[in-house]
C-alpha cells in the first residue's frame, strides 16, 4: 500500500488554472523529485500536500486512509492533525530568529507538549547533531551560514517525525559551495529510508537519489518515471527541452 497516494488534486487563483488534475502515488521509504520550469506548479502542490493551500477537486491518501477529498471542508483541528503527517523544509529556511538552533527544532514539539521538556530538548540536539550541528545547537540564525540554516530547518522537519518529508527547492538560496552540505544530508535521511518528495532544480542530484522523477509543466505531470528513464530516454519534447536547458544552465 502506498505511503501517499494523490488524486486528480486541481488548484485555482482565480481564472488562473494551476494544478489541472496531479494524480502519483510513493511507497514507504522512496523519494519522488519533481522537476520543471518556475510556473509549472511544483510549489503549489507541496502546498497542498502540507494543508497550505486547499485543493478545489482531487483527494490526499496517507496509508490508505483518505485525509482529504475536495468538498469535504476541514476543521482546524484535522488540518492541523493532517499537516503533521508531512514536514516541509522552505526554500528560504523560515527560522525563527529569536530562538537558536535548537529552541527552533524543539519548538513544535513543545507546543504540542510532545514528552518531557528534558525529552524534548534530548531529541532535538539528537537531531541536530543527525545533520552535523550539534556544536550550534546555541547558536541563533543570524550566526549560521545559509547551508547551516537550513539544516536546522530539516532537524526542526524531523522533529514531529512525518510520514512525508517535503523539499521546496532546497538549495536555490544557497551558493554553489553551501549546496553540497545540504543535498549530503538529503541524501543520508533517504539511506536511513525516510519517504521524501525534492522539488529541486539538482538534475543530476535529482537522478541519482529519487526513485521516480516527475516532470511538470503547466499545471499537468507530463513525464514521470524512473530516473534513468526521465533524465537519460525522455519520452516527451517538453521533457527534452526542459532537460536541454537545465544542462545549458546549469
Amino acid at each position: 500500500m502506498p505511503v501517499l497516494q494523490v488524486e486528480g488534486i486541481q488548484k485555482n487563483f482565480g481564472d488562473i488554472e494551476v494544478l489541472k488534475g496531479i494524480s502519483f502515488s510513493l511507497e514507504k521509504g522512496q523519494v519522488a523529485a519533481i522537476i520543471g520550469s518556475s510556473g509549472s506548479g511544483k510549489t503549489t502542490l507541496l502546498r497542498c500536500l502540507n494543508f497550505l493551500e486547499t485543493p478545489d477537486q482531487g483527494t490526499i491518501y496517507v496509508d490508505g486512509m483518505p485525509i482529504f477529498q475536495a468538498g469535504r471542508p476541514l476543521t482546524e483541528t484535522q488540518l492541523q492533525q493532517n499537516r503533521l503527517h508531512f514536514g516541509l523544509v522552505f526554500q528560504s529556511f523560515n527560522l525563527f530568529p529569536q530562538y537558536t538552533a535548537l529552541q527552533n527544532v524543539a519548538l513544535a514539539p513543545r507546543l504540542l507538549k510532545r514528552g518531557t521538556e528534558k525529552e524534548i530538548s534530548e531529541k532535538a540536539l539528537s537531531l541536530l547533531r543527525q545533520v552535523g550541528l550539534e556544536n550550534r545547537a546555541q547558536s541563533y540564525p543570524y550566526q549560521l551560514s545559509g547551508g547551516q540554516q537550513q539544516r536546522v530547518a530539516i532537524a526542526r522537519a524531523l522533529a514531529l517525525s512525518p510520514d512525508i518529508l517535503c523539499f521546496d527547492e532546497p538549495t536555490s538560496a544557497l551558493d554553489p559551495e553551501l549546496t553540497g552540505e545540504v543535498l549530503r544530508v538529503i541524501r543520508s535521511l533517504k539511506d536511513e529510508g525516510h519517504t521524501m518528495i525534492v522539488v529541486t532544480h539538482e538534475i543530476e542530484f535529482a537522478k541519482n537519489v529519487a526513485d521516480v522523477i516527475i516532470y511538470m509543466a503547466d499545471g499537468v505531470i507530463e513525464e514521470m518515471g524512473a530516473p534513468e528513464r526521465v533524465i537519460d530516454h525522455p519520452q516527451s519534447e517538453r521533457t527534452r527541452a526542459f532537460l536541454r536547458g537545465a544542462s545549458e544552465k546549469y
